[in-house]
């Protein structure tokens, strides 16, 4: 019974490191590194979209505790056109 139990235990790590070396081969090819690259962007990008949300809930949890107005927010607002008549008469 021990060399059956040996002989497949050798296969399994063969296949395991077949398996491996294939991985890290692929990881280290331009695709691979772009693939790579692109999966860091996206977590650094996430992890900045959580810490500014973060940010703001812990800014409006302070502010209410102390009681204090929530910032002015500039709004966007086009200026009223003029008319001709209101361009004519100089008042």
């Amino acid at each position: 019974m021990g060399r059956p139990l040996w002989f497949v235990a050798g296969a399994g790590v063969g296949v395991y490191a077949a398996a491996r070396a294939r991985r890290v081969a692929e990881s280290l090819t331009p695709d691979g590194l772009r693939d790579r690259l692109r999966g860091w962007q996206a977590g650094a990008r996430l992890f900045a979209e959580e810490v500014q949300q973060g940010r703001t809930e812990r800014e409006a949890e302070l502010r209410e505790q102390l009681g204090l107005r929530p910032p002015a927010r500039a709004e966007l607002t086009s200026s009223p056109s003029r008319t001709t008549e209101q361009q004519e008469d100089p008042r």
